[in-house]
């Protein structure tokens, strides 16, 4: 694993970590190798009348991420994720830097679907 996103409101590592998937501000990308960040604007996904959650997969998978931790993802999100080769693991640490711990523990488990029904 070498970039992982996070789902936030917030820029560093002691934001706190949103629940939500495609409606969520920003996706912090934490770059592992490189212990570098990236922040990328959901603007799109957020303003869409529908679809946000596909739109915000487009836009994890273009950062070239192999993860994602949010709180929650709903149906079409998680098939788009899981085509793009993007694990998702859900967390409901409330600091990015506490879910970034848990999943370098192990202590994260990969979901296998969707934990919420669409439009969460």
């Amino acid at each position: 694993m070498n970039k992982i996103a996070f789902t936030t409101s917030g820029h560093d590592l002691k934001a706190e970590l949103d629940p939500r998937f495609g409606r969520a501000q920003f996706f912090l990308v934490y770059d592992l190798q490189q212990n570098s960040i990236q922040i990328i604007d959901n603007k799109q996904s957020r303003s869409a009348a529908q679809g946000a959650g596909i739109q915000a997969a487009e836009i994890v998978a273009r950062a070239g991420v192999d993860a994602l931790v949010t709180g929650h993802c709903g149906p079409k999100a998680f098939r788009a994720l899981s085509a793009a080769g993007v694990a998702v693991y859900n967390c409901d640490a409330m600091k990015i830097e506490e879910a970034l711990e848990a999943l370098k523990s192990g202590s994260l488990q990969r979901a296998s679907s969707a934990d919420v029904e669409g439009h969460w």
